[in-house]
Order: structure tokens, then C-alpha cells, then sequence
């Protein structure tokens, strides 16, 4: 049996059962999942201090309404032309306990081309932040983490993982980890410079573009809008699941959520949040 490790510091997510219990109660302090036949979301994957609310809310939205055999992660920080990316182990480390992981079908991706497997050093944020959250919503629930490159390729990477999962008989969740703009000097882009006013144009302007993209399910147009506004860090997770919960028949989306890191904490370089289910 092979377990992957943490291999993020405890400043990204607590480190004990009873804190992350304690945290995931307080980011869902008076929400209501919205009705619906969920399928798939998009939870941003920075620390818990600042997304941690959009994250919990999505996956609280998906285990509300589905009771799957699978939850399928896509995460990202994949290059447009790099290749799928797919984690093999038997589980993965949590405070919760390990997460356990579909090792079978995940090698079965791997020998048919369809994704490189994740070396032992591979170590990514947007997978791993986001299972705790995954064991604490679907504790018993096997998942398939896989990362999306920003392309096409993440489409045709969907329509694998989907094929498969038909090919066995087991109904999915799909989650993609995506955080929106990376905004001021740390990221190397402020075309509306500090203050309020870029705030406003990244929130109404610049993330809202990708948003309304994703909303209606525009694959391609995600992806061109994503190259052209450097509005998301990992397009390839959002397109995976676009492309994946369109096998069932989805045909839009709904926002659950969406601030940026200067709402939690003010500074000249921000991150735009955004929590949506499909």
C-alpha cells in the first residue's frame, strides 16, 4: 500500500482533525447549499485564511445533492502544452485520516496515455488543499486526482476520466481547483495599478469575464479568455469539469460565491476567489 504524504506547511490548512472540523463549521455559518442535481464545482485552492470558504461551500454544495463513487479532483498549475499529470498512490495524507485514492483506475489512465504518472516529489497546492475538505464531505468516497494542463488537452482529458468511469458503472463528482486573477507587483501584472480601482476592475471586469465564461459552459471561450486576460492560474481544471459534467447533460452553471484576497486581508497584490457548481 503507497500513501502520499503532506507536503504542505501547516499555514495552508490546520493541522489536526479538530481544527479543520472547527474551520470547515465556521466557513459554512449560515450558508444554504442552493437546490439542485450538482455534478461539479469550481473551488479555489489558496490557504484556508483567505478561499477556504469558496472551497468549503462548493463541496458542500456537490455532497448535498450526490452520493458518488468517485469524487475526481482536477487540479492545475499546468502549462497549456505540459501533459496530464495523475497521482497513483493507494491514499493520501489528512488530518481527517487518509483520503483513499482510486489506485486501479488511475494506473489504468496512466498505461493508456491519457496522463504521466505524478512522481513521489510532485508536490502541488491545488490538489491537496482541497482534501480535507473532500474527507470531511465524502469520507468514504475514493477519489481520482489528476492535473489539468491549460488547453484542449484538458478536454480530451475529461472525456477519458468520463469514458472510464462509464465503463465501470460509477457516478462521479467533479471538482476543479482554480483560483481567478493574480493581481498587483507580486504577480508581475497591474495594468489598472493599486488601490480600489484595480480591485473594482479585476472583480467587474476582468474576473467576471472568466466567471460568465465558465457559466455557460464556453469551453473554448474559457480558455482564450484565460490566455488573453490572465484571469486564472489553472484553466485546465475548470475546463475539465465543463467538459466532463457536459456528458450528463449540464448546461450552466450557478455562482456560489466569489471575493478576492483583499476583502480578507488588503494589499497592493490580490487574488480573485470563486466558488461555482454545475
Amino acid at each position: 500500500m503507497t500513501a502520499r504524504k503532506r507536503a504542505l506547511p501547516y499555514g495552508w490548512y490546520p493541522a489536526s482533525a479538530a481544527d479543520c472540523e472547527r474551520d470547515i463549521s465556521d466557513f459554512l455559518r449560515g450558508f444554504t447549499p442552493p437546490e439542485g442535481a450538482w455534478l461539479g464545482g469550481v473551488a479555489p485552492h489558496a490557504g484556508w485564511y483567505f478561499s477556504g470558504r469558496a472551497a468549503a461551500r462548493v463541496i458542500r454544495t456537490l455532497a448535498a445533492s450526490a452520493k458518488p463513487d468517485r469524487v475526481v479532483l482536477y487540479g492545475g498549475h499546468l502549462p497549456a502544452h505540459g501533459d496530464p499529470v495523475i497521482y497513483t498512490e493507494d491514499s493520501w495524507e489528512t488530518p481527517m485520516g487518509p483520503q483513499a485514492m482510486d489506485r486501479a483506475f488511475a494506473e489504468d489512465l496512466a498505461s493508456r496515455g491519457d496522463a504521466l504518472r505524478a512522481s513521489p516529489g510532485f508536490d502541488d497546492n491545488t490538489v491537496e488543499v482541497l482534501l480535507p475538505f473532500v474527507k470531511h464531505f465524502f469520507p468514504t468516497t475514493p477519489i481520482v486526482a489528476v492535473h489539468a494542463p491549460s488547453s484542449t488537452r484538458a478536454v480530451r482529458l475529461a472525456e477519458a476520466v468520463y469514458s472510464r468511469l462509464q465503463e465501470k458503472g460509477l457516478s462521479a463528482v467533479y471538482i476543479g481547483s482554480a483560483d481567478l486573477t493574480h493581481y498587483g507587483p507580486n504577480y508581475g501584472f497591474s495594468p489598472k495599478g493599486t488601490g480600489e480601482e484595480a480591485v473594482r476592475w479585476v472583480k467587474e471586469v476582468n474576473d467576471r469575464s472568466l466567471i460568465d465564461k465558465a457559466l455557460a459552459m464556453d469551453v473554448q471561450g474559457l480558455l482564450d479568455d484565460a490566455s488573453f486576460r490572465h484571469n486564472t492560474c489553472s484553466a485546465g481544471p475548470i475546463a475539465s469539469v465543463l467538459a466532463s459534467v457536459a456528458g450528463y447533460g449540464s448546461k450552466r452553471g450557478s455562482l456560489i460565491e466569489y471575493y478576492t484576497s483583499y476583502d480578507v486581508m488588503p494589499n497592493s497584490s490580490f487574488v480573485g476567489y470563486a466558488g461555482m457548481v454545475f
